[in-house]
């Protein structure tokens, strides 16, 4: 049964949410029109804000009941030029901590009335990251410091979302970043959070030090280099009291990777996703002052990371596969595996699951997740028809 506008606006409880993100109750009723609010129905009951609204980020999940609000992860803008834009954007502050940047996937995890939940950034109860969460967290944080939400990546080779096996981690892991308040989305300052996750045993980012702001960018640039061909993706750089908004700064290899990974589905990702990494390799190699092989160099992974995989994709389609990323999870309840499919198109994402393999206590599941916007287009050029 579909709800309108008005009988949303109720099960929201338009006055009360308003009272406690401060945002006028037109605006909210208006989204409710809109559905920039949407109603998503599930075990647990939320509303979740589809863009921001007012101050309020994107992401952020209203719970019915029990009631209870968890604010969505704020964006965090990136330098091209480190040593303009740290000196501007930190002027204030006598030093900066540098964390690194994990390649995973976004996740914020607190407890709802009884239960633990993971959050994706959209705002979604995903059901596979939930389990895990269950399974990897000291729940006794949370009976601890109910008010509190854990924000961090999950990161590894079983993630359905960005797998990853060059971290040397068997499965998946949860790596904390941020604590906030749920309601409030306050940070805790850098030094205070990482002392805290210690106390309960839970996983931090890696710190890389704390370092005085007109030097930091030295200090960053050889932590870039010395990542290597690790495909680490990049650093944070913090107010040490989380004060001023972070600000990130990625490698050349992992720039390079994601474009490697985003042209192979070329026509599932937005153009600014291309052009942004292309600008980010431009700048960092002016601000690097490579020489001309350096920079040959640059060009060369550049255009192996566009090119190369298009051709893949394309020859693929030619030879009539399907296109399709391959991913798995390893869970130990086949009831999340059927919550994760419906979870999966409760989103709009098409996803073949082949058989449950048992590995000890646990399920391996391969999934396969359709492209369906770059198989059509790779096949209809294919078949002769013009590009527009």
């Amino acid at each position: 049964m579909r709800l309108d506008a008005a009988e949303l606006a109720k099960k929201l409880d338009v006055e009360k949410v308003s009272g406690l993100l401060d945002i006028p109750e037109h605006r909210i009723t208006g989204a409710l029109k809109r559905k920039t609010i949407q109603y998503v129905r599930a075990k647990l009951e939320l509303f979740r804000f589809d863009k921001p609204i007012s101050s309020v980020e994107g992401g952020t999940s209203v719970f019915i009941k029990p009631f209870d609000i968890v604010r969505g992860f704020p964006k965090i803008s990136r330098t091209l030029m480190l040593y303009p834009a740290l000196s501007k954007h930190f002027s204030p502050l006598g030093k900066v901590a540098v964390e690194e940047k994990l390649n995973g996937y976004n996740v914020r995890v607190a407890l709802i009335g009884d239960e633990l939940v993971a959050l994706t950034r959209g705002g979604f109860i995903c059901p596979y990251t939930t389990e895990k969460a269950n399974d990897l967290i000291n729940r006794q944080f949370f009976l601890d410091h109910p008010e509190l939400v854990l924000c961090g990546e999950m990161v590894g080779p079983d993630s359905p979302y960005v797998p990853k096996s060059f971290y040397g981690i068997e499965s998946l892991e949860f790596f904390a970043f941020d604590i906030r308040e749920k309601i409030s989305g306050k940070p805790m300052p850098v030094m205070k959070r990482r002392a805290l996750l210690e106390e309960y045993g839970i996983k931090s980012v890696r710190l890389f030090g704390e370092f005085d702001v007109d030097k930091a960018h030295i200090a960053i640039t050889g932590i870039i280099k010395e990542f290597g061909d690790t495909l680490r993706e990049g650093v944070v750089i913090k107010d040490l009291q989380m004060i001023l908004p972070s600000v990130k700064y990625t490698s050349s290899l992992s720039n390079c990777a994601d474009l490697r990974y985003a042209f192979e589905f070329y026509n599932d990702f937005g153009r600014d996703f291309f052009f942004g990494r292309v600008c980010r390799e431009a700048f960092q190699s002016v601000e690097w002052d490579e020489d001309e092989a350096q920079m040959k160099k640059r060009c060369q992974q550049l255009g192996e990371s566009i090119l190369l995989p298009m051709v893949r994709t394309i020859k693929k389609k030619k030879a009539g596969e399907r296109i399709a990323e391959n991913v798995q999870i390893r869970v130990k309840s086949l009831d999340t595996v059927k919550e994760f499919e419906e979870y999966l198109r409760l989103v709009g994402v098409d996803a073949v699951f082949e058989e449950p393999q048992k590995i000890g206590d646990e399920y391996l599941v391969r999934i396969k997740r359709i492209n369906q916007s770059t198989n059509d287009k790779t096949e209809s050029i294919l078949s002769g028809q013009l590009w527009s």
